[in-house]
């Protein structure tokens, strides 16, 4: 037992006991949740402890980013942002849940937590299983297809409810539609909305009014609470009733974060029932401020027109054909007179006249009387074309422009060659210049760059606090990371 450790040394030897426990690896720990935060990065701390523990949990680590202790069994708890974006509740101080995950040492701080992968509310193990299994055989069965669901009417007059008649779904419905449409008319199925018989009752309502067919649209919901308040809205008479329905439905179950099957068959989804009125109810002030706009813009085009026609009126008014109509026809009477008059019309025989010196003087023409003449100058003609030398020799049209072409080509590619070149040697001395003051070159000697979440490089130990975040740039990467203790030099 001569070997002495290093403080490093011993918490590593211990990480490595713990990792390669395979009871470790894959754990379920029941437990009470105190102390749960959730940074900006997403990540969330948090600590479990058993029904005789403290939340206010004080050990040696001093007031950690997970709590304090006064002697209770405590285990610390992490769950980051890729796994923490999967839950279906918000945590919160005082629940009590299950969590998944494995067990391992934080080297650092030198302290066993738990890294969670999974956070069920408690009981809620086996509904969750219920819930998935059901989900997917619902979902083979094209209940839950975006092709089924269809739009809601823009202007709902009679809307029902499927909710119970004594919590505050219905209360919070009837103030946001009275308020929005006070001449709205909504009728009430009362149900039970938890506990045995609650799905069937809500199912019946759903076919009552899909029966009488009397309302424009349905709103099925009920106010939020655990996965077991919720459960009436994921047992499959409730489902199966809301994908048949005839009339549109608005699913209002729970807060925004709570998710049930009808939700999935509903043809929308809303996040409150108070949201649910909004998207059911008109707006009667927004119609009428609409209307008032669409009546102003309609006024203003029919002044426009007006104007447009009084001005055109006008103009046409100061027209010259309507102040002398006869200077329209003017101008064809003239043509009228000077075609009366001519000759052509007083004496015709002179339009034969013309025609006829025309044919004579062709018919004494040379060509009538020797027409040989005509075909000798052509052949003549063609005899100079054929001894030509564009014609025995046809390459020397094209001899000269060939070799100016080529010179100009070899030209061409010269000058492109050079500019090429002098742009790379360019190119490469900004290169150079950009490597030798890029950060990532400095990173590289083992430097890195430490900034708080808002970006803001942090150069001295002024500027942080214990608890902060903060994010340490390196060379491959960003670390981040939680401040436990400042330190001046």
């Amino acid at each position: 037992m001569d070997t002495i450790y290093s403080v490093t040394e011993i918490t590593k030897y211990i990480k490595r006991i713990v990792d390669a426990d395979y009871e470790l690896r894959n754990v379920q720990v029941q437990g009470e949740i105190s102390n749960f935060k959730r940074y900006a990065s997403g990540h969330c701390y948090f600590t479990l402890k058993d029904g005789g523990s403290s939340s206010d949990f004080a050990g040696d680590y001093g007031s950690s980013r997970y709590g304090s202790n006064d002697g209770g069994s405590v285990l610390k708890c992490v769950m980051y942002r890729w796994n923490a974006d999967k839950l279906f509740f918000v945590p919160k101080n005082g629940d009590k849940v299950v969590a998944v995950g494995h067990i391992s040492v934080y080297e650092r701080d030198g302290v066993y937590q738990l890294y969670t992968d999974l956070l069920l509310q408690h009981g809620t193990g086996d509904l969750m299983q219920q819930y998935e299994k059901l989900k997917a055989k619902l979902a083979v069965e094209g209940l839950f297809d975006t092709m089924r669901k269809r739009p809601l009417p823009t202007d709902a007059q009679r809307i029902g409810i499927v909710t119970s008649s004594s919590g505050a779904v219905i209360h919070d419905v009837i103030k946001v539609s009275r308020r929005r449409n006070p001449n709205v008319k909504l009728y009430l199925y009362p149900v039970q909305v938890q506990g045995r018989g609650a799905a069937k009752e809500i199912a019946q309502g759903i076919e009552f009014f899909n029966k009488h067919q009397f309302v424009d649209l349905l709103i099925v919901g009920r106010g939020g609470g655990s996965m077991e308040d919720l459960w009436a809205f994921n047992e499959e008479p409730t489902v199966r009733a809301v994908a048949a329905s005839e009339l549109p439905i608005i699913s209002a179950v729970g807060h925004e974060t709570d998710f049930t099957l009808c939700d999935f068959a509903a043809d929308v989804r809303a996040a409150t029932p108070s949201h649910a009125a909004e998207m059911a109810v008109a707006d009667m002030s927004q119609l009428r401020q609409q209307h008032e706009n669409l009546s102003q813009r309609l006024v203003r085009a029919m002044q426009w027109q007006l104007l447009s026609a009084e001005a055109e009126l006008d103009k046409l008014k100061e027209s010259r054909m309507l102040q002398d109509p006869r200077r329209i026809y003017a101008a064809q009477e003239e043509k009228l007179t000077r075609l009366k008059n001519s000759y052509a019309l007083q004496d015709p025989t002179r339009l034969y006249a013309v025609q006829e010196a025309k044919l004579k003087s062709l018919k004494n023409a040379h060509v009538m009387r020797n027409p040989r003449k005509l075909y000798e100058l052509q052949e003549q003609r063609l005899a100079q074309l054929m001894n030509s030398w564009a014609l025995r020799e046809p390459e020397r049209i094209f001899a000269d422009r060939e070799q100016r072409l080529d010179m100009d080509f070899a030209q061409l590619v010269n000058l492109m060659q050079q500019r090429r070149q002098a742009a790379e040697h360019a190119l490469a001395l900004h290169q150079a210049k950009l490597q030798a003051i890029s950060p990532y070159e400095v990173f590289k000697r083992g430097y890195s760059c430490v900034r708080d979440r808002k970006q803001k490089i942090i150069s001295s130990i002024e500027q942080v606090r214990w608890g902060d975040e903060i994010i340490i740039s390196v060379k491959d990467g960003q670390i981040v990371s939680v401040v436990q203790e400042v330190e001046g030099r």
